[in-house]
């Protein structure tokens, strides 16, 4: 058994103002998207869109994602300063989705969210090479796992105001374009209150016990190291053999969108139900982003003191029995909550897990690129499982539709527990 990295050293800095100005964008950039998408399902219900469609914008969109993580992790691996680039990132999410209020047919919709996303994506990569950077590599799991919770805060905060306001009367079209309002104050924070630390010798030490950072500068020392930002070490075997865990776990890991379109289905919801009955389908889906956030930090903070690929696998199986659950079950409200409850778990572990472990994996140098790939790789897997889902549900085959997404995340859960089993063999 490999030794971990425990650090409770208390003296140990890593809230700065480069995490808490992260931290804040990405509340406020996630309060300004899930507010819009809170009410995006419910919208395109009223027009006479159904599941089928819901899948292919958010199908298309992540394709388009997938695309510009890669984009803006090559992106970092050559330009010099991230923080404006991906503060350009934040603006132009908040302003397309918020022009989202201002049209009314399904190709305007399509076309803005596109925009949305793929300013969503390339500014990702950036935004978590910066993160790494912050932070020593003791408290990644902890520093991930903020940034994590003030996503899924936003995420509660977003369809809540969304939700009140739809109970108030407010029309959908003015609720999304309110959203312009924290997302441009989410622009201001990154570029404001983060700061860049861009050479090497600049990343914050640890007082971390020197097994695996041996063993790791030791496979990266394979490749000469260059000062250049196109060159660097070589990304390792060890993340490629992670990221195909990833990818087939992706490809049952479909939007969370869907959980509002669940929720409405469970409630009896139709297009002509009152806002009182809108407004609940949104606060189940603010509950289900709410236990998440408080799971992030968690998990996170947990992950600094055990082994993070182990927290990861365990997960990724709780995501296959969520899976497994909506479809035998999804179409009571009592299972689809208790289902929410371990959505929201799985995913705070998934996205907290992912990152905190890819920047164990990756030498500093090849940080940007890494994170584009993982995150590319998992918006790939989001599409085909998106547009899967919403098809099937279309075609009212819920139980297909959710069992074949947990029959190939159980298939991610497979990989990576050999790559744990494999590891632990290692002297």
């Amino acid at each position: 058994m490999k030794e971990k990295e425990h650090t409770s050293d208390s003296s140990v800095v890593w809230l700065t103002s480069s995490v808490l100005g992260i931290v804040l964008a990405t509340y406020l950039s996630d309060f300004s998207h899930e507010a819009c998408t809170a009410v995006l399902p419910l919208y395109l219900a009223a027009i006479g869109l159904g599941p089928g469609a819901l899948g292919l914008i958010e199908g298309l969109a992540d394709f388009l994602v997938s695309i510009s993580k890669l984009g803006g992790g090559l992106l970092g691996q050559r330009v010099r300063h991230k923080r404006p680039w991906a503060a350009v990132g934040y603006a132009l999410t908040g302003a397309a989705t918020a022009c989202i209020g201002l049209v009314h047919s399904t190709a305007a919709i399509v076309s803005l969210r596109c925009v949305a996303w793929i300013a969503r994506g390339y500014r990702g990569p950036l935004r978590d090479s910066m993160m790494a950077d912050a932070v020593p590599r003791t408290h990644y799991g902890r520093a991930f796992g903020l940034e994590r919770a003030g996503d899924m805060l936003g995420a509660v905060s977003g369809p809540l105001i969304a939700a009140l306001l739809v109970w108030v009367g407010w029309a959908r079209d003015n609720i999304i374009l309110l959203t312009v309002i924290p997302g441009l104050a989410a622009a201001a924070a990154f570029y404001f209150l983060t700061r860049e630390k861009t050479s090497a010798a600049a990343e914050p030490a640890s007082g971390a016990s020197t097994q695996r950072l041996t063993r790791e500068k030791t496979s990266a020392a394979a490749e000469p190291a260059s000062g250049a930002s196109t060159q660097g070490p070589a990304i390792p075997a060890r993340f490629w053999q992670f990221l195909v865990g990833v990818f087939f776990f992706g490809l049952g890991d479909f939007s969370r969108t869907f959980l509002i379109y669940l929720a409405a289905q469970a409630l009896g919801e139709d297009k002509k139900s009152s806002a009182a009955m809108i407004s609940l389908a949104v606060l189940l889906y603010a509950f289900h982003n709410l236990i998440s956030a408080l799971a992030a930090y968690i998990i996170g903070h947990l992950a600094d003191r055990v082994d993070k690929l182990r927290l990861l696998v365990a997960g990724y199986a709780l995501g296959v029995v969520t899976n497994g659950l909506l479809g035998l079950a999804g179409g009571s409200i009592a299972w689809l909550v208790v289902a929410l409850i371990l959505s929201a778990i799985y995913l705070a572990a998934e996205q907290t897990l992912e990152k905190a472990a890819a920047a164990e994996f990756l030498p500093r140098e090849q940080r940007s690129l890494g994170f584009g790939i993982l995150a590319s790789s998992n918006a790939v897997g989001d599409m085909v499982s998106s547009l899967a889902v919403g098809f099937l549900l279309q075609f009212g085959r819920p139980e297909v539709a959710f069992g074949s997404a947990a029959a190939v995340g159980a298939c991610g859960v497979i990989w990576l527990f050999g790559l744990v089993v494999r590891e632990n063999r290692q002297p």
